[in-house]
């Protein structure tokens, strides 16, 4: 601590002697603009857009993450009048001191929110994996977009110029669910990710993502009990009251971007698996829902095309607006969870998305999606989605996200059906709270129902309310004891087949992920503040 005062007060000295210098500088006296330059040129530091901290004399990588410095820019006045000099020579003192405040606080809006398209002070590196001209913090599954201002749970590592992001997160827990189609069992959600960029010049990069879960193994070919859940299949029975196992690979992509101009830029993205431009991102990757072990019961209205074997998508994106359309294969994935199942390319989907800030995220999607049930192949869904989502940073560890989804599908057996959902996790130091609000209109032949009843549409609720508290926070990996109810709302016609009690759930579960990216560093940021003032 004592070395690290020291390091500090010398920064500090060094830093006022210098504004000194350049105060004393005449910019009006012949040569001295040119003098200023050379004498700028010869102080130049280096620092690293994600460690603002870190800054020496001389190119290289940053000790705490490996990124590549980048030089530390000043800002430059044109012309300094004899007013000015003399103001801010009666208000140096003062102002020493209260500089430092705000200059904190940029280095942490900085570290914790990664720019857009806007100017900075210093250059930042972190671009997303699939867009070039896009921040890292904007990127969400496939290609579709959070808000600028989204947190960032992961681990980064630099090659070089290369960059690699790992993400992921598992729920070992103990769930139980009520009614005559409920169970209980010890069970534990996962997936794992990484995103990896290597920049091809100034203005091209080239990306690529690989997604794994282990659900076969830890959820088995049935997957996890989830009342009134529904979609694919096990031994040629249709699937429901549970939620599906993802398969071992999610997502293995590539992507090559171009960036035209500081505010216009193209990509092009291949999966096999991937994701198309249909749908808000997945909600494992949606900072609303990802302390909630469980997927929405309208996950097949929304966003669960998230996993499709063959993918081809191209984008336009000018300023915060982009425009992007995909060839699919339709098909979910069949029950063989470790296999790469056959690229059909037979469906198709667009997707248009504006960031209006940076705390806001709009998309709305449509796509025509061909015999996605291997139980049902004549049955093709046109799907409608529309989708906002707000994140709000409140603080240096305290953050709220929200977000509504619409889905509908047009299918060609059942007609259209309606999902409504809202999501809010309020994060606050180690404490979450978090909800979710469902309304899905669902048939009697999805919910696997006696013939009578297949074509009658059902209304179906979920509420779901859950608190996780960290263990561990802010060390490289979050581990957090949570616990969650749900229960739900049905028509009385579905109780000959759920029975007369409420439908409800409950778990216990640890959440374990990645900290918060660049948080040990907004803690000592925030310490250095706060020793200075």
């Amino acid at each position: 601590m004592q070395k690290r005062i020291f390091i500090l007060i010398s920064a500090t000295t060094l830093a006022i002697s210098a504004a000194a210098q350049v105060g004393a500088i005449d910019l009006n006296r012949p040569g001295s603009e040119h003098d200023y330059e050379q004498e700028h040129e010869k102080k130049q530091k280096y620092t690293c857009p994600m460690h603002p901290d870190v800054i020496t004399d001389h190119p290289g990588n940053c000790p705490k993450c490996g990124m590549t410095l980048v030089p530390k820019e000043e800002k430059k006045h044109s012309t300094l009048n004899s007013d000015k000099s003399r103001a801010g020579t009666q208000r140096s003192t003062s102002n020493r001191q209260s500089d430092l405040s705000p200059q904190s606080h940029s280095m942490h809006e900085h570290e914790m929110h990664p720019p857009s398209h806007e100017g900075h002070d210093m250059h930042m590196t972190m671009h997303s994996s699939i867009d070039l001209a896009d921040p890292m913090s904007r990127e969400g599954s496939g290609t579709s977009w959070l808000p600028d201002s989204s947190p960032m749970y992961g681990k980064m590592l630099m090659f070089g110029n290369d960059m690699l992001m790992l993400h992921g997160a598992i729920f070992p827990r103990y769930t139980n669910v009520s009614t005559r189609r409920g169970d209980d069992r010890i069970d534990a959600p996962n997936w794992i990710m990484g995103m990896y960029s290597h920049p091809l010049g100034d203005s091209t990069q080239i990306g690529g993502r690989l997604m794994m879960s282990l659900d076969p193994l830890t959820e088995g070919g049935r997957g996890y009990p989830l009342l009134f859940q529904t979609g694919e299949s096990w031994h040629d029975q249709p699937l429901h009251d549970r939620q599906h196992p993802h398969d071992l690979f999610d997502e293995l992509s590539l992507s090559l971007s171009q960036k035209f101009d500081h505010d216009f830029s193209a990509y092009i993205y291949f999966g096999y698996p991937g994701e198309p431009a249909l749908g808000p991102p997945a909600f494992m990757h949606r900072p609303s829902a990802m302390d909630d072990p469980d997927a929405p019961i309208g996950h097949h209205w929304q966003d669960s095309t998230h996993i499709t074997f063959g993918v081809a998508t191209a984008g336009l994106v000018w300023r915060n607006v982009k425009i992007e359309g995909s060839i699919f294969t339709g098909r979910e994935p069949d029950e063989n969870r470790y296999d790469f199942d056959r690229a059909r390319f037979d469906s198709y989907s667009g997707r248009i998305s504006w960031n209006p800030t940076k705390n806001l995220a709009l998309q709305v999607s449509h796509g025509y999606i061909k015999s996605p049930e291997a139980l049902d192949p004549k049955t093709n869904i046109h799907r409608t989605t529309a989708s906002a989502i707000y994140n709000l940073p409140l603080g240096p560890d305290i953050n709220w996200s929200n977000a509504f989804v619409w889905g509908q599908n047009n299918a060609s057996e059942e007609g259209k059906t309606q999902s409504f959902l809202i999501e809010s996790n309020y994060q606050r130091g180690r404490d979450t709270v978090y909800l979710r609000w469902e309304r899905v209109e669902k048939s009697g032949h999805e919910l696997v129902l006696d013939p009578p009843d297949e074509s009658r549409i059902f209304p179906i609720g979920g509420y779901t309310i859950g608190y996780v508290r960290d263990l561990s926070h802010g060390n490289g990996l979050d581990i957090g004891l949570g616990t969650q109810f749900t229960f739900n709302d049905r028509p009385d016609r579905l109780d000959r087949f759920y029975g007369d009690d409420l439908g409800y759930a409950f778990q216990f579960f640890l959440r374990i992920r990645p900290s918060l990216h660049g948080h040990a560093s907004h803690e000592h940021t925030e310490h250095v503040a706060g020793a200075e003032k």
